[in-house]
């Protein structure tokens, strides 16, 4: 319960966005929002720290990478939609499982699985682009629906789709297998041991790159699975790359929303 009620928010976000880019030695790169916790948390509805982010990436032409697991994104639609027209935003919506007894277990207070298909549809129709993360994929758990996820995400408008296999570092492990006891005893041994296996035989894996999709012959499956299920569903999409040129140093005093 730590994760929902110790939280730690960054208000000065924006102003120390805009002052970074506002330095002469700034060069220009996407930014992700954002790769260790969800932009899209409930408490963002109260202060509003990612919304003055984009308001920062607008202003100044910069591109942005999202990715969440919450419908709150559709909010700032209009913020998205500006950014999209010049190919400054790319955005991705991590989806675990589509199946919701599951997912209220896993991702408790989270959005439904169809609410987040919903999601893909609507920025999708809004010209923003958008693509699926199946992640984590837990091996034992949820790694058969792989190819159930990717079929739904592209029926409503993904353009792309990655994948990360679960690691538990830090306390995450110890968080994770009290879970797993709890909700899942029949299974606990089998899940716990494939875990290890995707890491070298630890459950935990910090090396950039392997990390995201283990290694060994049981991750090895788990990605053929993806590959196939991204060439069947998403042949022939790809995301608009990003476009650096529209960087605006300095900013526009007069953009406004």
């Amino acid at each position: 319960m730590d994760f929902e009620t110790k939280l730690i928010a960054k208000p000065d976000a924006p102003h120390l966005l805009e002052k970074k880019l506002l330095s002469k030695s700034w060069k220009v790169a996407p930014i992700s929002l954002s790769g260790n916790t969800d932009c899209y948390q409930p408490l963002e509805k109260e202060m509003g720290i990612t919304r003055e982010l984009l308001k920062v990436f607008a202003r100044y032409r910069h591109p942005v990478g999202m990715i969440t697991k919450n419908s709150l994104i559709l909010r700032d639609l209009d913020l998205l939609q500006d950014l999209a027209q010049d190919r400054l935003v790319q955005v991705f919506i991590s989806i675990t499982t589509l199946d919701e007894k599951l997912r209220r277990k896993l991702e408790p207070r989270t959005a439904s699985a169809m609410k987040r298909l919903k999601t893909i549809e609507a920025l999708t129709k809004a010209g923003v682009p958008v693509g699926v993360m199946n992640a984590p994929i837990i091996p034992g758990l949820n790694n058969q629906e792989t190819p159930a996820i990717l079929k739904a995400a592209a029926d409503h408008g993904a353009l792309a789709a990655g994948m990360t296999v679960v690691r538990l570092n830090g306390k995450l492990e110890e968080i994770f297998t009290d879970w797993l006891e709890k909700n899942f005893p029949d299974r606990f041994q089998k899940i716990m041991r494939q875990i290890a296996e995707v890491h070298g035989g630890q459950v935990n894996d910090s090396e950039f790159g392997r990390r995201m999709k283990g290694a060994g012959a049981l991750a090895e499956s788990i990605q053929t699975l993806f590959r196939f299920a991204r060439k069947t569903y998403f042949a022939g999409r790809t995301m608009p790359a990003y476009d650096l040129e529209k960087f605006r140093r300095g900013g526009n005093l007069s953009f406004d929303f």
